[in-house]
């Protein structure tokens, strides 16, 4: 396939532009470039042709089924497209915000931000919600440091200053604690792939500022004492923090204000109607229960009358991102939200655990189980069988890629060697899952009788395998 810069042809053009009707402004030198930009030449043909095919070289959620797990990839519900395409949103400049003389202008974005802060407030089973945060290990980061506060306010900074979070846990958690000032001890897993409660009761301290928890974990199994760890930690004067992005797996059934957390964030771009993965678009709302409220990030959008306008809670731990967030990630949450409603949302929860249990069914005697027992949305399995071959979890990865398939998430979980974490969602038909399972059937039947021809897998995709620590090494290696 040819370079864009291959197609280009001297005066070729793809737009004609009218003869220039206004005054020519004339811009400082120093903004003035020397040499010309030196871009392609090519007509509008060419242009969305190029393109065209580039995509078609891609895996996209819109071509391809990305049984991803640590991602949740899921479809983007074209309604929900359209919503974020209206032009009262989407030609709003967001520094109307800024003044409150303009206010009027964008009362109907501050109600989306209002409303949809009060729907993630119920889901979540929270008293408050802000949308400021713009992905989940930043809701993460505001979590914590509203922890940090709330012990600060306390007159318990110094006393307080350790954060327990399981094996179990996503590896942003203990990241996030330790920037907000934390110390970090890890709670180990038992053999049932959940928290192991007595080494948990034993980490329990008078320094314990708080406990983040995934729940369900990253083992894809709902954490049985979850409760009873709960009221332990607010026994202990310590805060329960919830990592919002398995909700997928609870939407609908629980939530966790109702279970003993007091801050959680909320993954937009995993349960409400955005792919993410590989780097965005994310949006990680915080929500919060009653004690962590003055501690919110601010401005906060409020109602004054029959107007919604701008207010700071008098202890916030201020901005975390500039105006409100991933704005228009929101505004698809909020459509999805309405469109589907409470007993929508409970489907939700509902199809994503019937489609990874559905999966352990079909491979549990292909592959090592790494825990036996009913998943919730995602399913965990270990290719150590097959390594002990010479194929390994990163092999069967890119050998889905010739069957059609995205890889599940490889090597994590940590606790789990080999580890192969699957995660259907709650949108893929059987069909879909039964394709799937029969590559992923076929694969581990190659792997014991050709084991060498992994080693050179891809071979049907326009670049095959590469040279991963020599790639990772020469970023401008054409390798």
């Amino acid at each position: 396939m040819q370079l864009i810069y291959e197609k280009s042809r001297p005066g070729r053009r793809g737009v004609a532009f009218d003869p220039l009707d206004v005054p020519e402004a004339a811009l400082p030198p120093e903004l003035c470039r020397e040499t010309s930009a030196a871009l392609p030449e090519v007509s509008e043909l060419d242009v969305v042709r190029h393109f065209t095919n580039l995509s078609r070289r891609n895996f996209g959620v819109d071509s391809h089924f990305y049984p991803l797990g640590s991602c949740t990839m899921k479809y983007n519900p074209k309604m929900a497209e359209a919503v974020a395409a209206y032009s009262g949103f989407s030609e709003l400049h967001p520094h109307v915000a800024s003044s409150r003389a303009l206010h009027p202008l964008c009362q109907g974005a501050f109600e989306v931000v209002y409303e949809l802060e009060r729907f993630l407030a119920e889901i979540g089973g929270m008293r408050e919600v802000s949308l400021q945060p713009i992905a989940g290990a930043h809701g993460e980061l505001a979590g914590t440091l509203m922890m940090a506060a709330y012990h600060r306010a306390r007159g318990n900074a110094k006393k307080k200053d350790t954060i327990l979070v399981p094996d179990s846990a996503h590896g942003t958690n203990p990241a996030s604690a330790a920037i907000a000032g934390f110390k970090v001890k890890e709670i180990p897993s038992n053999d049932t792939g959940t928290i192991d409660f007595d080494a948990f009761k034993a980490l329990l301290g008078p320094r314990v500022a708080g406990v983040m928890l995934t729940c369900p974990n990253t083992h894809g199994f709902f954490e049985p004492h979850v409760a009873d760890i709960a009221a332990l930690a607010h026994d202990a004067g310590a805060l329960m923090y919830y990592d919002g992005a398995n909700l997928n797996a609870i939407i609908g059934q629980a939530r966790p204000g109702d279970l003993g957390f007091d801050v959680m964030h909320f993954n937009l771009h995993k349960t409400f109607a955005t792919p993410h993965g590989m780097g965005g678009p994310g949006s990680g709302p915080v929500g919060v229960g009653a004690r962590l409220v003055p501690f919110l990030p601010g401005p906060r959008v409020v109602q004054e009358g029959d107007l919604y306008t701008l207010a700071t809670p008098e202890q916030s731990i201020g901005r975390v991102s500039a105006f409100f967030g991933n704005f228009m990630i929101a505004l698809r949450a909020y459509a999805y939200i309405l469109h589907l409603g409470g007993e929508g949302l409970k489907k939700v929860s509902e199809n994503a655990v019937l489609n990874a249990n559905y999966i352990y069914a079909r491979l549990k005697d292909a592959y090592d189980r790494a825990f036996d027992g009913r998943f919730m949305h995602e399913c965990v399995f270990s290719a150590s069988a097959q390594a002990r071959d010479g194929v390994h979890a990163i092999d069967i990865a890119k050998a889905l890629l010739d069957h059609g398939f995205h890889a599940p998430t490889v090597y994590f979980p940590l606790t789990v060697k080999e580890a192969l974490m699957i995660e259907p969602t709650e949108t893929e038909s059987k069909e879909t899952l039964d394709a799937f399972c029969d590559a992923m059937l076929a694969i581990a039947a190659r792997a014991a009788t050709d084991p060498q021809s992994f080693h050179d897998a891809p071979a049907t995709t326009p670049v095959g395998r590469l040279d991963e620590v020599y790639a990772a090494r020469r970023l401008d290696c054409a390798c």
